[in-house]
């Protein structure tokens, strides 16, 4: 399967712009600064292909991009950026909440969090939302390159601890900025989908 060969294909500002073509669907979900949209352009080897803004919450509806005609990388609504306005948040959660309760719309999860910082509130209950789906799902904890190596085993425990992840529950350290751990994050995704 080749990452590369991915495309933007629209931003669904409400259920009505939900893809249900059947393709399955990997879903990316973290909290506004957390870099999802870092973490997909690493994903398909491009620089500047979702859209990275320099103020977080850029992302405002569920981004869609078909991979090699094959699957679909979902870029949802960051959460937890305090300058957004109540309105705006509140639509996005609806969005948020009306994409996870519609059946058989996600096919893989992947909650990004920060690999520096113990998960927040809004990061367990999004786990617990992918958890909900019965999808399979993993966690990526991104900038493990602002780590030093003997830092990172203590923060994927704290992690781990906080989210309540079960033993099969991949944790995986990652940096989007030099690509650690690229192709296992592929490879899982792929294997996840039996692609």
């Amino acid at each position: 399967m080749d990452f590369r060969k991915t495309e933007f294909i629209r931003s669904a500002a409400g259920p009505e712009g939900f893809i249900r073509d059947g393709l399955p669907q990997v879903a990316f979900a973290g909290r506004s600064n957390v870099g999802k949209s870092s973490v997909i352009n690493r994903i398909c080897d491009r620089k500047n292909f979702a859209r990275v803004g320099s103020a977080p919450g850029k992302t405002i509806h569920i981004n869609y991009f078909l991979t090699d005609k094959r699957l679909y990388l979902t870029d949802l609504p960051g959460y937890g950026y305090a300058k957004v306005g109540k309105d705006e948040r509140d639509r996005w959660g609806k969005l948020m909440e009306t994409y996870f309760a519609e059946p058989g719309m996600i096919s893989f999860g992947i909650l990004v969090v920060d690999i520096r910082h113990a998960p927040t509130k809004d990061d367990v209950t999004m786990y617990r939302g992918f958890q909900r789906t019965g999808c399979p799902c993993m966690v990526l904890a991104n900038k493990a390159d602002k780590l030093k190596a003997t830092q990172v085993e203590e923060s994927l425990r704290c992690i781990r601890d906080t989210l309540k992840l079960s033993e099969d529950t991949l944790l995986l350290p990652f940096s989007a900025e030099k690509g650690t751990n690229r192709d296992v994050l592929l490879s899982t995704i792929e294997k996840s989908l039996g692609l």
